[in-house]
């Protein structure tokens, strides 16, 4: 039995230089990037519940980094991450219904999906502050 020394190029497997990047394909990335993101966000909420359950001096530092405006920088992301990770599961969901499922269809669901995640956090902050007396 002899080998061959005659090397084949083997085929490579499709990527993004081959994939034409689409809207879904974003949405897809973004879910999982904001599943890990409240991940982390439910640490940063952990710590507030337990330096409620403390002493007022924690609680009032605790407090003290989420109201700074890096403190209110995360939390916005937070926010943000919440509500793009839960139009994504009704976007999930609605596609488990059979619908939605066409290529153009898709995208425009994933951009809603994109573009109803930031109005949202928007407005969830407006109406915040509002209620909160201002910024």
């Amino acid at each position: 039995m002899s080998k061959s020394t005659a090397t084949r190029a083997r085929p490579v497997s499709p990527h993004l230089q081959i994939y034409r990047f689409t809207p879904t394909m974003l949405m897809s990335i973004l879910h999982r990037i904001t599943g890990g993101a409240l991940y982390f966000g439910m640490v940063l909420f952990a710590v507030w519940l337990m330096a409620a359950a403390g002493s007022k001096e924690q609680f009032d530092f605790v407090n003290g980094l989420f109201g700074s405006f890096l403190g209110r920088l995360v939390l916005f992301g937070y926010t943000w991450a919440l509500l793009h990770h839960m139009l994504g599961g009704i976007r999930h969901l609605i596609w488990d219904t059979g619908h939605g499922l066409g290529k153009q269809t898709s995208s425009r669901i994933a951009t809603a999906n994109l573009i109803g995640s930031v109005v949202l956090t928007l407005l969830v902050w407006i109406v915040g502050y509002a209620f909160r007396g201002g910024f």
